[in-house]
């Protein structure tokens, strides 16, 4: 048993040098993402982050739901041939699960039978090409209320981590990259990653010259995940962000730009909307930079950055600077004006 991070439990990816050159950075797939927000949405952490969105979708979900919500379930493990981390678009992803062979299906789920009891009609999926339907039908239902309307936020943030990642790798190698990737959960003890997963899995992954794909997630923002299986290679979905996973989710209650959470009244009377926002913002994102900042609330940097001055100026925030970035953090008053 191998532990880390604090004495933690932990998963262990060991790399090579061609692994270390095959490693990139890539967009969300939008299935791996789904699963996640599936498992949030059962969750109760960062209500400020995740409350409206949740409330919005519990009400929107139909009775199909249920089924995609029994196969993917709050902690454990999940059929592969629904939580793919392929990528494409989502109705080509969607339509290939309904395309999943027969012995896919049933080789998926026995494998999770091995580690959690399945529900019962599960067991049917394979030879029962309509009930395979039905959940097909579920899964499209879910990805439409769960994610689709947030797609653009979920690819704008990724964006954002994306580019602080290349930041990283081209300031201070691929090791900069690695250490900094979820410094709570994620630790690059060359040339090991160690990863200390909620599920307390402990193990060895052995790349092989495959190198890593990592993914930032917007809704993984509990822990990071390991698939193993996926082709070509490996994947680690990871929280987006520098330490903290995304601000508050735009859309779910509000539109994109209005003040999130708890930063609407009377604090936006007070501060006035904008500037509320980028407050909350930041209070979600300890040490997020500037571009960051914009890229969450959707307004343009050089306005972030005029109302970050002003928030530091009121002593809210304090702000510093990591080379050629500006980061930016809420103080012990700004987080209590906040009521966090």
């Amino acid at each position: 048993m191998g532990e880390g991070l604090g004495g933690t439990v932990v998963y262990r990816i060991h790399f090579t040098l061609e692994d270390l050159a095959r490693t990139r950075v890539a967009e969300p797939p939008p299935l791996l993402e789904l699963s996640a927000a599936l498992r949030t949405l059962r969750e109760r952490g960062h209500p400020v982050r995740f409350g409206a969105w949740r409330h919005a979708v519990r009400d929107a979900l139909d009775p199909r739901a249920r089924m995609v919500l029994e196969l993917v379930p709050p902690g454990g493990w999940a059929p592969t041939f629904l939580t793919s981390s392929a990528h494409g678009s989502a109705q080509e992803l969607l339509e290939r699960v309904r395309a999943t062979p027969r012995a896919v299906v049933r080789a998926d789920l026995a494998h999770v039978a091995e580690w959690q009891p399945l529900p019962r009609w599960a067991h049917r999926l394979p030879d029962d090409a309509a009930l395979l339907g039905r959940l097909c039908d579920a899964l499209e239902h879910v990805h439409a209320v769960l994610l689709a309307p947030y797609w653009a936020h979920v690819t704008a943030v990724a964006g954002t981590d994306r580019g602080l990642r290349t930041r990283q790798a081209i300031g201070g190698g691929m090791d900069r990259m690695l250490a900094s990737l979820h410094p709570r959960r994620i630790r690059w003890n060359p040339p090991v990653l160690e990863i200390a997963m909620l599920s307390g899995l402990d193990g060895d992954l052995h790349l092989g010259g495959r190198g890593l794909l990592l993914v930032p997630s917007v809704f993984g923002a509990a822990a990071p995940a390991v698939d193993i299986d996926a082709e070509p290679q490996p994947v680690l979905r990871y929280p987006t962000g520098t330490e903290q996973s995304p601000g508050p989710l735009p859309g779910a209650a509000a539109p994109p730009g209005s003040v999130p959470g708890r930063a609407r009244s009377p604090l936006a009377s007070l501060l006035g909307r904008t500037r509320a926002a980028v407050l909350s913002a930041i209070a979600e994102n300890p040490g997020c930079s500037t571009k960051e900042l914009a890229a969450l609330l959707r307004i343009a940097p050089p306005s972030a950055s005029e109302h970050a001055t002003t928030l530091r100026e009121a002593r809210l925030i304090d702000t510093v600077r990591d080379r050629n970035t500006v980061l930016h953090s809420p103080t012990a008053l700004g987080i209590t004006l906040l009521g966090h």
